[in-house]
């Protein structure tokens, strides 16, 4: 017996949506298998089954050669499958420990023994190389931190089939290439690993296998080694998938965003961006490149509205909006995906028709006479705007919250980008977006330079940085290091810069092509 488990069949419908179609996946004893596809593809509902979230409609699930009914998460957990989710289940406020032992509390007498629960969590995460500080409060540690706390978490619940969902869709590339190791190491100790993903890239460094779904049917399933990245593509979206976007040159006019020695401080008082002079011109794509935590977010939440700047001053157009309110840059032509399309793109409770008209739903056509909200309007945009972006299910009247991430994503790209702002800052545009959202969205990013909006683009990704970019300028410790035209710009140098590197000493320090 060498599948530890077999799903035959699976079949789940929802309201206007097939999700999982008759759909086989099986998984071996020790192997990475990765899950692939589409936003809305129904890799998620596949495993939610799976983990007792959803009940399927038809279809079997075989653990262990053993026929099983799992119609509840602690079914699941008892049959030794752990699931850690995109968005994270932790307790803020507890301890690493406290959050790990959540629901199965060690106890010395009738209270809490929060010794041995740290000795507990030591040991487990001294077995599995995953280092961490039990006494550490979860509002402290990094999102690559918590992610390691899921998974211990899952671990000491015994789970020797371990699910995770899109684990690096907010991950730096630091905490992926940690992450993999992790990853590496559990398959090591004999744990067997679902990695949903729409990153071809991570599946083809990590997984042993991969199937493939595209709308709710499992298209095929391949051994790694023997497939590629523009295999899976096509695979995944039925076509064949541009990675590189098609894009004339820029036509740059006039400056639309300027900032003079602008410094920014987060909460509590450190300088996280540092007397930056930069400007963005009608017509281009300014991209910013740097390792996650070098002063990118405070910078785009300063233009926002969202952060107080300690001192220098920000431009639109000829209008300063120097710690103005969201509300009055955004009237002043202003377009912004965040980064955290949950704390900053999305009201999760309202429905996908609100979300699309969020900045301006006091507005016409969405209000007539006084201030009486138009229905009919509201829905038309929607419908418009889910149809054009192919948010998935296509129901205006749907709860974002119910939504997969990339589809949510899609709905703040679409709402900002059919408002033809002057300015479009576009931060981590496609993450957890699929492969043909991304293509299409980077499409949507050129076709908005081409209007004639100034694009800001902050990105980990340096494909996307390199591909869509007119100029990149590079961000280390706060400041911008360097501001080059695109045909200046290599990965290697933009690594070496984003390391802390000079740009006058990157010829000396680099040997055939590649920085030392």
């Amino acid at each position: 017996m060498d599948k530890v488990l077999e799903m035959h069949a699976i079949t789940k419908q929802f309201p206007r949506v097939l999700a999982n179609d008759q759909v086989d996946f099986d998984l071996e004893y020790g192997e990475i298998h990765a899950l692939v596809g589409e936003n809305g593809s129904g890799k998620s509902t596949l495993m939610n089954i799976l983990y007792g979230l959803y009940q399927q409609d038809a279809g079997e699930i075989v653990v262990r050669g053993r026929p099983v009914q799992i119609n509840e998460p602690r079914v699941a957990i008892d049959l030794k499958i752990g699931m850690v989710f995109q968005h994270f289940m932790l307790v803020e406020p507890l301890t690493v420990a406290e959050n790990i032992v959540l629901g199965a509390e060690l106890k010395k007498g009738l209270f809490f023994d929060s010794k041995r629960a740290v000795q507990e969590v030591e040991n487990l995460s001294r077995q599995y190389g995953l280092t961490i500080d039990p006494r550490a409060k979860i509002a402290d540690l990094s999102v690559g931190l918590q992610q390691r706390v899921e998974i211990l978490k899952a671990l000491y619940r015994g789970a020797e089939i371990l699910i995770l969902d899109e684990p690096t869709a907010v991950l730096t590339p630091q905490e992926v290439e940690d992450l993999f190791k992790v990853l590496r190491t559990l398959k090591a100790k004999g744990t067997s690993i679902v990695f949903i993903t729409h990153k071809i890239k991570e599946v083809l460094a990590l997984s042993d296998r991969v199937s493939v779904l595209r709308r709710g049917r499992k298209v095929g399933t391949k051994a790694t080694a023997e497939t590629d990245e523009q295999n899976l593509a096509e695979m995944m979206v039925g076509r064949v998938v541009l990675f590189n976007v098609d894009k004339k040159p820029a036509q740059p006019g006039p400056e639309v965003l300027r900032m003079e020695q602008l410094t920014v401080e987060d909460q509590f008082g450190q300088v996280k961006v540092d007397q930056v002079d930069l400007s963005v011109r009608k017509g281009e794509v300014l991209g910013i490149a740097g390792v996650e935590g070098n002063g990118q977010s405070e910078l785009v939440e300063a233009i926002a509205g969202l952060r107080k700047a300690a001192s220098g001053r920000i431009f639109l157009g000829d209008r300063e909006i120097t710690n103005s309110s969201p509300l009055k840059v955004r009237e002043a032509g202003f377009g912004y995906v965040p980064e955290d399309r949950h704390r900053r793109g999305l009201v999760l409770d309202y429905t996908v028709a609100d979300n699309l008209i969020l900045g301006i739903h006091g507005k016409k056509p969405f209000v007539k006479g006084c201030m009486i909200r138009d229905d009919q309007a509201v829905y038309e945009n929607a419908e418009q705007i889910i149809e054009q972006y192919d948010i998935r299910p296509p129901v205006a009247k749907q709860l974002a919250r119910s939504l997969s991430g990339g589809n949510q994503q899609k709905i703040v790209v679409g709402r900002e980008f059919t408002q033809n702002p002057d300015l479009l800052i576009c931060a981590q545009p496609t993450r957890g977006v699929d492969v043909g959202a991304i293509e299409f969205i980077h499409q949507q990013v050129i076709a908005q330079r081409d209007q004639g909006a100034a694009v800001l683009l902050v990105s980990a990704e340096l494909d996307e940085i390199l591909s869509l970019s007119d100029r990149v300028a590079v961000m280390y410790n706060g400041k911008i290091v360097s501001v080059m035209s695109a045909d200046e710009v290599t990965e290697h140098k933009l690594g070496f810069l984003m390391l802390g590197g000079r740009l006058e000493d990157y010829g000396a320090n680099e040997v055939n092509g590649h920085a030392k």
